[in-house]
């Protein structure tokens, strides 16, 4: 990131107002531009502006619905086909270490103030975007990234390697702070309402989700994680039920904003891009293949479907200036998902904690379950969370419990639809479904989606000396090195 933009994000997040000079600063102190900002609010803004931008159809569903196949562009196809925009990549960056500069000060304050709750929901929110920015660019600025008010504005990278175990301290932390539920977290809080209790079985759920990520390269660390949660219920909380969902609901006010309603739809409705998307065709192929009535709250018939009775995905980033046979040939988004002002997005949800457990009980550690109640009682919550009466799927031979991991891993990727960035990330690390790289990439010699975001130009100009030998291990913006997390071989 460059050095000015790190000034920046720090003056944007903190919002002080510094008079000319000390002699005269009642005179040029305007009541209507406070020299600070109360936590609360800092929180506030942190949710809603990261769950504005992330989560949007530049933030989410161009590019991480594409790589994991859930999703893909029927017209105006190049960043499924990886033909990124500089601007974006650059957005992404600064909207991710605004939100942390944000969350830093929040939690500072809120110390200073002995308000354990609002700075543990302050700590979870943070360690939650930390993970989506290394899960996205892998190595990142870190330990330094957000000392810009202390004169470090070329910040050093951090692996991945060491922001994986920090971010677990730091949850385990808040952990701790939110169990002695003292204070108000107060209006900003847009998740929970001011409930330090759901907060914590966030923070907890999150700490299941970066421990299972890591359980392949990790597993020391990874199963002391999860046995030291499933093992003590009372003091690490989980999400267990589709009412404790971290997931942000929004007004939808008025005729709708960015700033009041789902980023789905307003990039849909509001912005008039709904004829770019369609359900891909990875995604359609096995909903339809294992009989899988939540295809009819995930995809609506295409438009040319004049019996609507049939389901079609659209293959991803493929060649032409449209998909093949035309963008009316392909089933849209459903309206759970893109038709809502007033719907959601999930950053972590319980379907997704149970198939955590079933994996981590397959591996033969104590979840305080078995891998087929946990993996069942997923598949349940999956479907109870869109409306669908889950019948006899869980008993038909493509889906009924079999000891195959796999099967954990197929089951979360489909209860993943909209949350793109733990679907990307899921894919890269099981290979689950398998799937190739868009037909119409201008990269050769690739046999997977990305497996990393392009760094911003930014960094490369401005923060050379740090950033170059990080720059250096991505071949062709995308691939080169994999995610610490990712053990697959053969891949690239």
């Amino acid at each position: 990131m460059s050095k000015l933009k790190y000034i920046s994000i720090f003056l944007v997040a903190v919002l002080l107002f510094y008079s000319c000079t000390k002699k005269f600063d009642k005179i040029n102190t305007d009541p209507n531009n406070p020299s600070s900002v109360p936590p609360s609010n800092l929180l506030a803004f942190s949710i809603q502006d990261f769950g504005a931008h992330l989560w949007d159809s530049w933030g989410d569903i161009d590019e991480p619905e594409s790589y994991s196949g859930h999703i893909g562009k029927i017209q105006y196809i190049d960043e499924s086909r990886y033909q990124f925009r500089p601007g974006t990549v650059e957005n992404m960056w600064t909207y991710c270490y605004r939100e942390l500069k944000s969350l830093q000060v929040a939690i500072n304050q809120a110390k200073d103030q002995n308000n354990t709750n609002l700075q543990g929901a302050a700590m979870v929110m943070q360690a939650y975007i930390w993970q989506i920015a290394t899960d996205r660019w892998r190595d990142i600025p870190y330990t330094e990234a957000l000392a810009a008010d202390s004169g470090k504005i070329a910040p050093a990278y951090t692996t991945q390697e060491t922001i994986y175990p920090a971010l677990l301290s730091q949850l385990k932390d808040a952990n701790t702070l939110l169990a002695q539920n003292n204070g108000s977290i107060g209006d900003g809080d847009l998740l929970f309402g001011n409930d330090a209790t759901k907060w914590q079985k966030f923070c907890n759920s999150l700490r299941l989700r970066m421990a299972i990520r890591i359980s392949n390269v990790a597993p020391t660390v990874a199963k002391a994680t999860i046995e030291e949660i499933t093992g003590n219920a009372t003091a690490n909380p989980i999400i267990t039920d589709n009412t404790d969902n971290a997931y942000l609901m929004w007004p939808g006010a008025g005729t709708g904003t960015i700033l009041t309603s789902e980023p789905w739809y307003t990039a849909l409705f509001l912005g008039s891009r709904a004829d770019n998307y369609a359900v891909g065709a990875p995604l359609i192929n096995i909903l339809l293949q294992y009989n899988d009535n939540r295809i009819t709250v995930f995809a609506t018939h295409p438009p040319n479907d004049a019996t609507n009775s049939i389901y079609r995905g659209t293959p991803i980033g493929p060649t032409g200036s449209v998909a093949p046979g035309g963008i009316n040939n392909y089933s849209r988004i459903g309206e759970r998902f893109s038709g809502d002002p007033t719907g959601f997005t999930p950053f972590l949800g319980a379907a997704e904690v149970q198939f955590i457990l079933a994996e981590a009980a397959a591996k033969g550690w104590n979840a305080g379950t078995t891998a087929a109640v946990a993996y069942n009682k997923g598949i349940d919550l999956s479907f109870a969370e869109n409306g669908v009466d889950v019948g006899n799927y869980k008993t038909t031979a493509n889906v009924v419990w079999n000891g195959d991991i796999k099967r954990i891993y197929l089951q979360k990727w489909i209860a993943l639809y909209k949350n793109g960035h733990e679907a990307w990330a899921e894919s890269r690390r099981t290979d689950v479904p398998l799937l190739p790289p868009a037909a119409g990439s201008p990269y050769t010699g690739h046999n997977r989606p990305p497996f990393r975001y392009p760094y911003p130009d930014s960094e490369t100009r401005l923060n050379e000396k740090n950033s170059a030998p990080y720059v250096a291990k991505a071949k062709d913006n995308y691939w080169g090195q994999q995610m610490w997390w990712d053990t697959r071989t053969g891949v690239q």
